[in-house]
């Protein structure tokens, strides 16, 4: 018992550890030989703050849209929370991850269990359904942007030194097989354990709910207005990126072109598990503009460090108003 005690403490550690040791590693050799005499310069005599400040408003704007649509889709399940319940509990979820990297998916379902009473499993279930959306509307807007952008996409997986090409080759009929063959037994596996957990009705419960929540997207009332939230969010998360590149002389003449291509590759590149993707999230960024926009390298290293941290203590500053919001609510609650 112990020792199994033991091992999830560490499994549990380690899970937390990685992700800033990767991010931590990336940074630090992108940055190793840079001159933060130079960044501070940047920031205190170069910036144009304003601009840095005004995109504030659609970085919160695309949290507030998430969590209206997220409000919506819970409606059909019959629960009704309050908005401002699931806009702090979007909030919060940012601000957690940045601790846990994907944690803010749960606390926000907790909160809103908590707050108004919403069934987990449920609120769990639709969480699961818009990341599901996201996903899709963030391929369509890559493969858009990707055919539309071949030559800069073939010069950023060149610079990366990745080659479909030579992957492809790589594949024998051989490892063919044995990778489908991989699948099915995994297929099979995932069948055999969904089957044993069925027998125990708690966990039935729990799927069902789960499962209320996924299929909660066809009883939508409002279709348009889910897809307007939706769009909304990918086009407020932009603008929340392209309203930066005013802030910097160089890279404010880049075109929005160039915000669209390095916003696509970033958003791809944050999938890695490390706080808000830092580090790939630098990397991917970095990449792009100076390889396919000819923007110097440090001019380009500067610019993604400054403005990933700006918007990271963003998050924060939302989490800890979120936090004092709930807490004084608590307080009113219990008075």
């Amino acid at each position: 018992m112990a020792n199994e005690v033991l091992k999830q403490i560490i499994r549990t550690t380690a899970n937390i550890i990685f992700p800033f040791v990767l991010g931590g590693g990336i940074l630090y050799w992108m940055y190793r030989g840079m001159d933060f005499n130079e960044i501070r310069d940047v920031m205190l005599h170069q910036m144009r703050w304003e601009w840095m400040i005004l995109s504030f408003i659609p970085g919160i704007l695309a949290q507030v849209f998430r969590a209206l649509r997220w409000r919506q889709s819970l409606e059909p399940l019959g629960e009704r929370p309050r908005i401002s319940s699931c806009i702090h509990a979007v909030f919060l979820s940012y601000a957690s991850s940045l601790v846990i990297p994907r944690s803010g998916e749960f606390l926000r379902c907790g909160i809103l269990t908590r707050e108004d009473r919403t069934p987990f499993s449920k609120a769990l279930g639709t969480v699961v359904t818009e990341r599901a959306v996201d996903i899709v509307m963030m391929l369509l807007l890559f493969i858009i942007v990707f055919l539309l952008q071949i030559p800069v996409f073939k010069e950023f997986f060149s610079t990366t030194g990745v080659s479909f090409q030579s992957i492809l080759t790589r594949y024998t009929s051989t490892g063919i097989f044995v990778t489908l063959l991989c699948g099915i037994c995994a297929l099979i596996l995932i069948v055999i354990l969904w089957r044993r957990l069925s027998f125990s009705h708690k966990v039935r419960d729990v799927m069902h709910g789960l499962a209320e929540g996924l299929l909660s997207i066809k009883k939508i009332r409002n279709i348009p207005l889910y897809i307007i939230y939706s769009a909304g969010i990918w086009v407020a998360y932009f603008f929340h990126y392209y309203l930066t590149f005013f802030c910097f002389s160089f890279t404010e003449n880049l075109g929005i072109m160039a915000a669209v291509v390095s916003f696509c590759v970033g958003t791809v590149a944050v999938i890695v598990p490390t706080p808000n993707g830092a580090g790939p999230w630098h990397f991917a960024v970095k990449t792009i503009l100076a390889k396919s926009y000819g923007l110097n390298d440090t001019c380009a290293n500067i610019f993604a460090l400054i403005v990933h941290t700006v918007q990271t203590l963003l998050l924060i500053v939302l989490g800890i108003y979120s936090t004092l919001a709930l807490t004084l609510r608590k307080k009113h609650r219990e008075s």
